[in-house]
This record gives C-alpha cells, structure tokens and sequence, in this order.
C-alpha cells in the first residue's frame, strides 16, 4: 500500500514524549502528511470522575449510558483533539481535528446493548479525511462514531484502536503505527518480539505471555492486519521513534 502513515496516539502516552508531536510535523513538511488517531480514555475518566459518575468496563469497552455520551463526546472530540491539534499547529505544521460524526466519516451500529452508546464500525467515508490530506493538512481524528438515523444521527464512542485500523485500511495506509507505553509486544520471558505472525500472537494471548492492557491493543493489531494493513507497536515514550520505526517495537506480518 501507498497511502499515509497513520499514527495511533494513545492516552498513556500523550505529552509522554516532548518530539512526538515536532516529528508529526516534520514528517509532514517533508511531505509525507500523516493521519492521526488519538484516544484519551485516562482523560475521559478523570473528567467523569470530578462529574461523580462512576467508570464501568466490560470486554476492554467503556459502558457509555445516557450519561456517560455526552462526557466522552467532549473529552475525545473536543478537549483532546484540540490539545492535540494545537500541539501540532505549534510544531509547525498545519491540523484539523475532526471525529468519526463530522463528514459521517465513520459509520457504526450499536456493538452490544449491554455496553449502551458503543459504536462498532461497519463503514469508514474517508472523503473529508483525504480532502485535508490532499491540501497538505494533518487529519487528527478522535473516537466518537455515528449510528444513521431518520431525523437525526446517534453519536457512539468507539474504541480509538480499532478506529485507526478501519481508518488505515480505507486510507490505504502504507503502515499503522501504535504509540504505546511499552516497547512491543513481549514473550514469556519478557523479550520484545521484532515480528510476530498472526497465530503467534493468539498463543501468546492463551499463553498468558500477552495479558492486561496488552491483549486488546494486540487484538486491535490482529484485526488491522486482517484488514490489510502493515502494523507496527512502538514505544512511544521514545524520543525521536517516529524518525526511526525500522527495527523498533514489534511489525505485525499476514
């Protein structure tokens, strides 16, 4: 594949790392304009928190009730888009925040009833993403999708990892890197692993070798990769890891 880099911040590793945002920029005023997707969940719960509404999880997906919609909405569309767009912007390179509802970009049913407002994807409409890319602008992209409707279309909070896989594979990415807060994916005996396949990965899962936080980041590779997508789990606490992805953290192989 030709198309972008797609960069998947997530919310453990914002403002983690002083160059990630300069090294956006500058891959971008090189000419090679990447897409960013960014979560936020630490932040979503803090505000939720100081709201007095308690945090449920079920299967890795935050419960979002009636609620909860309204907070996410603001925190990932909002607060910590343009804490990210601005940081770019300040790089030196221009960025547009935007959300899965704006464009009707992504499109999602309900995933399960129990989980409330919770979007799967069914369809990304990349024509406001690419239109930004095409001028030169940094597309940077929070979690929130949308469900159709007659009157009126019901937002939906979308887990940012599989988010940037579907954006990935619509866009044609030429790799989909996760900046994460380890160095990759590690063996039983706690070794980062360069390459690893497919099968391998859910052996490390019903090994226990892949456990806690790690098994869905994991599961959000395997169903990039599914979709096509070259990925790749990089630590992004690194200085400078953007510049220097070959050989680092761990490439996801079909």
């Amino acid at each position: 594949m030709s198309g972008p880099l797609v960069i998947k911040i997530g919310g453990s590793t914002l403002g983690s790392a002083d160059t990630t945002f300069r090294d956006v920029a500058g891959l971008a005023a090189e000419g090679s304009v990447p897409v960013v997707v960014h979560g936020g969940g630490a932040e979503a719960s803090k505000w939720l928190e100081a709201m007095q509404i308690p945090s449920r999880f079920e299967r890795g997906l935050r419960v979002t009730d009636a609620r909860v919609l309204p907070v996410v909405v603001a925190v990932f569309a909002g607060l910590v888009n343009k804490r990210i767009v601005s940081a770019i912007n300040a790089a030196g390179a221009p960025a547009v925040g935007l959300c899965g509802a704006d464009g009707r970009i992504l499109e999602c049913r309900i995933a399960a009833p129990e989980l409330g407002f919770v979007g799967e994807p069914v369809a990304v409409h990349p024509r406001a993403i690419s239109a930004l890319h095409q001028a030169g602008i940094i597309p940077v992209i929070g979690p929130i999708g949308f469900v159709p409707g007659e009157d009126s279309d019901q937002l939906v909070n979308v887990n940012a990892d599989t988010v940037a896989g579907n954006i990935a594979s619509a866009l044609g990415a030429s790799r989909l890197v996760f900046l994460t807060d380890v160095e990759g994916v590690r063996d039983g005996e706690g070794t980062t692993i360069p390459r690893l396949s497919g099968e391998r990965a859910r052996a490390l899962i019903a090994e226990g070798a892949v456990s806690g936080g790690m098994i869905p980041k994991v599961e959000a590779c395997l169903h990039a990769l599914s979709l096509g997508v070259r990925v790749q789990i990089v630590d992004g606490r690194q200085p400078g890891i953007l510049r220097a992805l070959d050989g680092a953290g761990t490439v996801f192989e079909p």
